[in-house]
């Protein structure tokens, strides 16, 4: 700790000497920092533009009249329906009349939806699932279709295209975030002179050298793409500069929630490197969530009326935090399970539970994002409209029952669209932080700088207005432009996911942060109620941040670019080409 105050003395020295350093540091900062945040992310952008997420083809069906279907997902719905993965469209097909489902060993299987023409290999019916082999015929409703192995010219041309491109390197993005974070240190050197606490500069020095050595190891292991953890530690860095800010005793203690995050972001992206071994966890999965929920119920203590905080070893635990995780992949299911009607209602009945528990615990902002994540996951389970209206409209009734018998719940609403009516009463919170938003203007007053840290829960729930007053409005935009980044690799990977698995986990941990946010920042600025939500990696808060790393290794996984992903065993690339070029001289 003393090495470090010696570090920077000289430059205390300085500023003690010449008075006006200080604000034209802080007045270069304030234009620095946004500059760096844009090129940061443009450079993110940039490399997703450039890579496109490749389409993969496993095999063909070949129709009656010659056609070949490519077949380019792990799992394919059949049938007549313009929404299925095959459309076969004849009259003795139904709408969902089969599924094909591949493995991640290679192997398939065919599955019989509840036709009505029935489903056969090699002319024998179909019950449960049925080994699927190359050159078997596969009859549905009458028509023969012959499974076949994707044709090894159009393998050799995926292949191609996806060793032309590739990400763009991560090692400016590096330079220009260890940049951003070294001025972020000197700036609070010069707000905080030296009274400074040493765990602001120990906390910047820890996040930097963990980043590097994240992504100079994860290079060593041949991989290539890291605009996820690029966007994820920028973030990260805002984070321990709010708590810098509000609580700088505090800052070792974010940063080891940012280790404990990311360490649990590579365990659970190695784990789901194997499909079949994933699937099995769900269940475990599962009972981690109601056993969570069954200790905070019975030991955790009331905290501002919620009661979902256990306090161990010194450390403040969020239970609910953690089990977004659990609920996210217990939720997550491949194909084959799809269309169990049994295997929905149980997901049904376990988001209940969930529900329950959260309303318990008068938690209703996470219980508003278990719903929604709910709702993702059982509609890409499901397609059901009907019994997605059914479970909203019960939704609706029980909030009005909550409402109706819950008067404090109710409270927070009465204020919901004219806080400044009772300015000093329910809506103090969020009038200051438009306030202090407004202060700030598109640079921000400065980071250490504002007013609104003193406000409670300024660092958590008011989180994007203390952003908007000591940053600025650039970077606090920025910020949220990159949590919709880490959106769009779900959205690229519904188009070209290997698994449903993975597909629907990317998709539902997407959903649940892009919500998230919309609570906090929309309840802030009184676009909609207070819920008391945090803004994901950004927010004061260790169960926070470890919950956000462990959801975006669900997007990790789903990242099916070249040696993109650690989530995905690397391929020996030669050993493919020549398999594919003795296929290509077969054929």
């Amino acid at each position: 700790m003393e090495q470090i105050q010696i570090l920077f003395q000289p430059i205390f020295d300085f500023l003690q000497a010449y008075p006006q350093a200080g604000p034209w540091y802080t007045g270069i900062f304030r234009w620095a920092a946004p500059l760096l945040a844009l090129g940061l992310l443009l450079d993110v952008l940039r490399s997703l533009a450039q890579v496109k997420t490749p389409v993969e083809t496993w095999a063909c069906l070949r129709l009656p009249e010659g056609i070949r279907l490519p077949i380019t997902h792990w799992e394919n719905t059949l049938g007549r329906a313009a929404s299925a993965d095959l459309v076969v469209d004849y009259p003795t097909v139904s709408r969902s009349h089969a599924a094909l489902i591949r493995d991640d060993q290679g192997k398939w299987e065919a599955m019989d939806l509840g036709s009505k023409g029935g489903t056969q290999v090699n002319g024998q019916e179909i019950e449960g699932k049925t080994p699927l082999r190359y050159g078997d015929v596969l009859t549905v409703g009458g028509v023969e279709l012959e499974f076949q192995r994707a044709p090894a010219s159009r393998r050799m041309a995926e292949l191609s295209g996806r060793r032309q491109t590739k990400p763009v390197s991560p090692w400016a993005s590096l330079v220009i975030l260890t940049f951003f974070q070294l001025l972020t240190v000197l700036q609070f050197a010069v707000v905080q002179g030296p009274d400074w606490s040493v765990q602001i500069p120990l906390a910047f020095f820890g996040l930097c050298c963990l980043m590097w050595c994240y992504v100079c190891a994860l290079r060593a292991l041949r991989r290539v793409g890291f605009e996820m953890e690029i966007v994820a530690f920028f973030l990260c860095t805002l984070s321990l500069a709010v708590v810098s800010s509000s609580a700088p005793e505090a800052a070792l203690k974010q940063l080891l929630a940012v280790v404990i995050g990311v360490l649990g972001f590579l365990a659970l992206g190695f784990y789901l490197r194997d499909l079949r071994r994933a699937v099995k966890l769900r269940h475990f999965m599962g009972a981690v969530a109601v056993a969570l929920f069954a200790v905070n119920l019975a030991v955790a203590g009331v905290n501002h009326g919620a009661r979902n905080w256990i306090s161990l070893f010194g450390f403040s635990v969020q239970p609910s935090e953690l089990i977004k995780i659990a609920f996210v992949y217990a939720g997550s299911a491949t194909l084959d399970r799809l269309f169990a009607r049994r295997n929905l209602y149980g997901f049904i009945l376990f988001s209940g539970f969930c529900l329950g528990c959260l309303a318990l615990m008068r938690d209703f902002g996470s219980a508003a994002i278990f719903f929604v994540t709910f709702l993702v996951i059982a509609y890409l389970r499901s397609g059901d409209f009907a019994t997605l209206s059914l479970i909203c409209g019960g939704a609706a009734f029980a909030g009005m029952m909550v409402l109706r018998f819950k008067p404090y719940i109710a409270n927070r609403f009465a204020v919901w669209g004219h806080v400044w009516q009772d300015a000093s009463g329910a809506g103090f919170q969020q009038t200051r932080a438009m306030s202090a938003a407004a202060s700030g203007g598109l640079i921000g007053v400065g980071a250490g700088q504002g007013w609104l840290k003193n406000i409670f829960a300024a660092d958590t729930d008011l989180v994007f207005g203390m952003l908007c007053e000591e940053w600025g409005l650039i970077i606090a935009l920025l910020a949220v432009g990159g949590l919709i980044t880490l959106s769009v690799f779900a959205v690229r990977a519904t188009k070209a996911g290997r698994s449903s698995f993975y597909t629907i986990a990317a998709c539902a941990a997407s959903s649940l942060l892009v919500f998230q946010s919309m609570l906090n920042i929309f309840g802030s600025t009184d676009l909609l109620p207070l819920t008391g939500v945090t803004l994901p990696f950004i927010s004061h808060g260790g169960s926070s941040m470890i919950s956000a790393w462990g959801l975006l290794a669900f997007l990790k996984a789903a990242d099916t670019r070249q040696n993109a992903s650690f989530a995905i065993r690397l391929q020996n690339r030669r050993t493919i080409r020549r398999e594919l070029e003795e296929e290509y001289e077969e054929d």
